[in-house]
C-alpha cells in the first residue's frame, strides 16, 4: 500500500513538473513585412498587459532593418494574452520619431490593429499564446 501511494505522488509531482515546464515553453513568432529598406533598425516590444501596453514591454527585441521582411522569435514566453508593438528605426536615435504627436517613422502592432484619433488600444491588439508557436503577421 505505500508502494502504491509514493508512486501516486512521484507520479502526480512529475505531471505538475511537465505542465509547469509547459507553460513557459511556448515561442512567438513575429514575421514583419512591407519593410522599405535596410536602413536603421526595427524595435519590437512585446506586452503581456493593457496596463504596460505602449509604454514598458515584456520582453523586447532589436534587429536590424532587412527590406522586405524580417522574422523574430519571442522564446520562453507563458500562455496568455500578449500584444506586440514595433517600429523602424530608420536613423538609429533609439526613439519614434514624431510629428506632433503622429509618427513619422513606419510602425505596426499585432492583429495589424489601427487606431482611431490616436495609438491602437489593447483590445484590438491582444491575441492569445495557448500553442506551442503562435504566429503574428505584421505589416508596416
Amino acid at each position: 500500500m505505500k508502494t502504491t501511494f509514493l508512486a501516486l505522488i512521484i507520479a502526480l509531482l512529475t505531471l505538475a513538473t511537465s505542465s509547469f515546464a509547459q507553460t513557459s515553453n511556448q515561442s512567438i513568432e513575429v514575421i514583419i513585412d512591407n519593410i522599405k529598406s535596410n536602413d536603421g533598425t526595427l524595435k519590437i516590444g512585446l506586452y503581456k498587459t493593457k496596463e504596460n501596453f505602449l509604454k514598458k514591454p515584456y520582453k523586447s527585441i532589436s534587429v536590424k532593418a532587412k527590406k522586405a521582411s524580417v522574422k523574430v522569435t519571442f522564446e520562453g514566453v507563458e500562455a496568455g494574452e500578449y500584444a506586440i508593438s514595433l517600429y523602424h528605426d530608420k536613423d538609429d536615435n533609439q526613439i519614434m520619431n514624431t510629428f506632433f504627436k503622429i509618427p513619422t517613422e513606419p510602425y505596426g502592432v499585432s492583429n495589424n490593429a489601427k487606431g482611431q484619433f490616436g495609438p491602437p488600444k489593447w483590445e484590438n491588439a491582444k491575441f492569445i499564446v495557448s500553442t506551442k508557436i503562435t504566429v503574428q503577421n505584421i505589416s508596416l
